[in-house]
Formats: structure tokens, sequence, C-alpha cells
């Protein structure tokens, strides 16, 4: 009798520990499939907005700090359709004509591949309530040029929120220890680049 309770609470003790084992190496697992998935949906919004600053500045010559402006460019802007044909009084062949045949809408030019793509989404985080981008523009001097930049981010801690708090902290420490920026973001305000920091 004494035998049986004694392998019963043993066999008990056996699962509990092996439940722990098993969540030890699964907990971390989960976090960054759920970090991957998170981090994938943010990164295909910072594509778009680079992608929207870029059409942006192309048309009006600076990228915008804006969420409000760059959304309406994309629902109202158009961009000019060029034909370039050969100069026929040129001789050289090297000069051309260019010639405006058209105008499309900026979205269909820059997202008609996406069915029931919603540009107003795209100043939003994933996974947050309605939580905002940060963005910024402007202008720095590099080598005596002035260049304009910009800039997309959200913080870990933002974009990770409901996750394991204490594994969202490592992350970060992790980012922060090596002079990484703890989140992702697109493009810089102190470098001429529109890199992700991801890429």
């Amino acid at each position: 009798m004494v035998n049986n309770i004694i392998k019963v609470l043993l066999l008990v003790v056996i699962v509990v520990l092996a439940y722990f084992v098993v969540e030890s190496i699964m907990k971390p697992v989960r976090f960054n499939k759920a970090v991957d998935i998170r981090s994938k949906a943010v990164i295909q919004n910072l594509v778009d907005i680079r992608t929207s600053e870029m059409a942006f500045k192309i048309i009006n010559g600076k990228y915008t700090s804006s969420f409000d402006t760059l959304i309406d460019f994309l629902q109202t802007g158009e961009i000019p359709v060029v034909n370039i044909i050969p100069d026929p009084e040129d001789t050289t062949f090297t000069k051309t004509i260019r010639d405006t045949i058209g105008y499309i809408p900026v979205i269909d030019s820059l997202f008609n591949d996406r069915e029931n793509y919603n540009v107003d989404h795209i100043k939003y985080i994933p996974y947050t309530d309605n939580v905002m981008f940060d963005l910024d523009a402007g202008v720095i001097e590099k080598g005596g040029v002035n260049v304009h930049v910009f800039e997309a981010q959200a913080l870990y801690d933002i974009i990770l929120k409901g996750l394991n708090e204490q594994m969202v902290i490592n992350l970060i420490a992790g980012k922060e220890q090596i002079e990484k920026y703890p989140g992702i973001k697109v493009g810089s305000m102190t470098e001429a680049s529109i890199d992700g920091n991801w890429e």
C-alpha cells in the first residue's frame, strides 16, 4: 500500500518535472515565433511607408513627416506617365523628347497588386490598438550637400506588448548593449539612407 502511494507520488513528480522542462524549452520558442510574426507585419508596413515616401519625394521634392499628408497623397495624388522618344532632329542620337501622355493614381501605381488595400492602416503599428509609427522627415547636410531624409520607427516594447515581459526586456537590453535601435525602423534622420534595420 505504502509502495503504491510512493509510486503514484513519484509519477506525479516526474510528470510535473517533465512539464516544466518542456515548458522551459517551448516558452522561448513560442516567444520567438510571436516576435517573428509581429516583426514581419511591422516590416511590411515600414516597406509600404518607404515606398510611399519615395513616391511623395519624386512628386514634391521632399519627404513628409505627416501621415495625414502622406495618406492624402496616396489617395488623391497622380503620377505622370511619360513617353520618352529619341529626338528626330538629333543626329547624335543622345537627345530625347519627354512627353507626358497621362496620369495614373498613386495608389494604383504603388499598391495595385494588394487586394482591398487600406492606406489608412499604413500609419498604425500592427498588433497594437492603433498606435502610430513615429514618422519624421527633414534635411541634413552630408559632404556639404543638403540631403532630404525620413525615418519611420516602432519600439519593441510597443510592437511586442502583451508578450512575455522579461523576454521583451531581454531583447531590448540585447539591442541596446550593442548600440542598436531597440525596435524596427526604416530610413534615418542622421544618415542619407532609406534602408531598414532588418536589411
